[in-house]
């Protein structure tokens, strides 16, 4: 009766679990970096990371073997049309590459970075 019980628990829990999972908002993508690229200036080797965005908070976090290596805060621009593809958007700075924004497949949207630093407003 005890085992029983206890395996109805565990049940519970991994249904709980699972519910959370699939009500987040956010979205995890794959994403593979050709060069060495700097998030909110923070140098990120080239290699394969788990890009996570999540839209209730803004933030885009870069994961490599699910120990944070970057965050941004972000915000979201319009598209034309839907991704057919994650896109990754980077500039040439000097000697520095940049990630400018990101696409995920599917979406109408695209993460566009904050760079740190950089304000916005009318010159003066």
């Amino acid at each position: 009766m005890k085992s029983i019980i206890n395996r109805l628990m565990v049940a519970l829990l991994l249904v709980t679990l699972a519910s959370a999972a699939a009500f987040a908002k956010g979205k995890r993508v794959t994403v593979s970096f050709l060069t060495d690229t700097k998030v909110n200036g923070t140098l990120v080797k080239h290699g394969t990371y788990d890009v996570v965005f999540d839209e209730e908070t803004g933030e885009l976090s870069i994961v490599k073997d699910s120990k944070v290596v970057a965050t941004a805060s972000t915000r979201l621009e319009q598209r034309e049309g839907k991704a057919r593809s994650t896109e990754t958007n980077t500039i040439v700075d000097g000697d520095d590459t940049r990630l400018v924004s990101i696409t995920f497949a599917g979406r109408d949207q695209r993460v566009v970075v904050n760079q740190g630093g950089m304000q916005m407003g009318a010159i003066q």
